[in-house]
């Protein structure tokens, strides 16, 4: 066993196994001043104050022994929306929106995700490997061991299931843990209607997608629309959702980014376990959503960046939904920082810092189904640590752009260690 101890703060996040928190149960973090923890393999064993740990053990139980005294500890952070496996270069949409240009002008001009599309396409397996590994490295010394995964940019069937593949081998080899998400409803082909594309996802893609999943081949577990004006409206969304669920996979979607089209009332019906963006959320669907336990993932990056409208974050707490934060990362919205992330919902939404980082932890674990296992510091969890080097774990928000992240521990192992305090080998 491994004893780190008189660490200066222990934010367990729950003491309780909470799935997720709402409200203003979301404040309360549950904080061990001058805390230990004991961890057992790649779980944590047992975590108290460091006068109630000492006392019940010898050194002797210990393989190692670690002073954190001018260290705080997090959970692993979790981030909620990505669309990670890409290939292609976008920065020159990043001076085209400069000049004025909206995301959907962009996109009419053969940009965005269409652009993106046609690199996938002609992009190896390997390629895409290649590229999301160091992707991959960069949000895990950002403190990130958790993070949803995205196809979507093949919009056919061959490259669907390529990218799917990458994410799976990425799950296996890499140390983050990837949950991965079948995105066939990213946008339309050029040629075809949303109906011809709804028609072939739902007849010819979901079948081979379930057949491939049940021989081991790809692992999705949920299933993403682009639910938004002229692309997949609200039926359309509703149908490709619907026949994921009936092959098992769990609806976890985009709506209410650009235009308001309902999208809430369809996630709070179809049960849909997630919703991202939100901007344009009616305040009808707030309690509906939480009334059907719908996360609602808040992607403050991709909101800044697009001059999009403000989501009703603070509406969404007061009433029950459950708030977890995503990154959002993909070729149009290069971060990926989780605590950039939490600092852009604290200034632009309102979020406290503790709601923030629930937010960023035990919700957005939820909201990919991995909330039993992660997102909170608890006995027989994962041990998934972020050790900040500051006296309170608030500097992880505040110091914006390098947050003082001295080590990284992913399931009871060392894996950052910037300060050579755990002996990194």
């Amino acid at each position: 066993m491994i004893l780190i101890n008189h660490i200066r703060q222990i934010v367990c996040i729950s003491d309780s196994y909470q799935s997720f928190k709402i409200g203003t149960d979301m404040s309360n973090l549950h904080i061990i001043e001058d805390g230990a923890i004991i961890i057992q393999g790649e779980r944590i064993y047992e975590l108290g104050s460091s006068n109630d740990i000492l006392s019940h053990y010898s050194p002797d139980n210990f393989t190692e022994i670690y002073d954190a005294s001018d260290m705080c500890l997090i959970p692993g952070l979790v981030d909620a929306h990505t669309h990670v496996v890409f290939s292609g270069d976008r920065v020159h949409e990043f001076a085209m929106k400069l000049e004025g240009k909206s995301y959907m002008e962009i996109q009419a001009a053969g940009g965005g995700i269409t652009f993106t599309t046609s690199h996938v396409r002609e992009s190896s397996e390997e390629e895409l490997y290649n590229l999301l590994i160091p992707r991959l490295d960069r949000m895990l010394a950002f403190g990130t061991t958790l993070a949803e995964a995205k196809s979507g940019y093949g919009l056919e069937l061959d490259s669907e299931v390529k990218m799917l593949k990458v994410i799976k081998k990425a799950n296996e080899e890499h140390t983050i843990d990837l949950v991965a998400t079948y995105l066939p409803g990213h946008a339309v082909n050029p040629g075809k209607t949303a109906q011809e594309m709804v028609d072939d996802i739902v007849n010819h893609q979901i079948p081979v997608i379930k057949q491939l999943k049940d021989n081991g081949e790809i692992n999705p577990e949920m299933i993403d629309v682009f639910c938004e004006k002229n692309v997949y409206e609200i039926e359309e969304t509703k149908a490709i959702l619907e026949a994921g669920k009936r092959i098992g996979l769990e609806a976890n979607f985009h709506g209410e980014e650009i235009e308001y089209l309902e999208s809430g009332v369809l996630a709070a019906s179809v049960k849909a376990r997630a919703m991202s963006h939100l901007e344009n959320l009616s305040e009808q669907a707030i309690p509906l959503m939480a009334e059907a336990g719908v996360i609602g993932v808040l992607l403050p990056t991709t909101q800044y960046l697009l001059h999009l409208k403000t989501p009703p974050a603070r509406s969404m707490i007061a009433n029950g939904v459950p708030v977890a934060i995503g990154t959002d990362f993909n070729p149009n919205m290069w971060c990926l920082s989780m605590p950039l992330a939490m600092h852009m919902a604290c200034v632009n939404y309102r979020l406290s810092m503790a709601e923030a980082l629930v937010a960023s932890t035990l919700n957005a674990a939820a909201s990919m189904g991995r909330s039993q296992e992660y997102g909170s510091i608890e006995p027989r969890k994962y041990a998934d640590l972020v050790f900040i080097k500051a006296e309170r774990w608030e500097h992880l928000i505040y110091q914006m752009a390098d947050p003082p992240i001295a080590a990284v521990w992913k399931k009871g192992k060392i894996v950052i260690d910037k300060y050579d305090r755990f002996r990194l080998k």
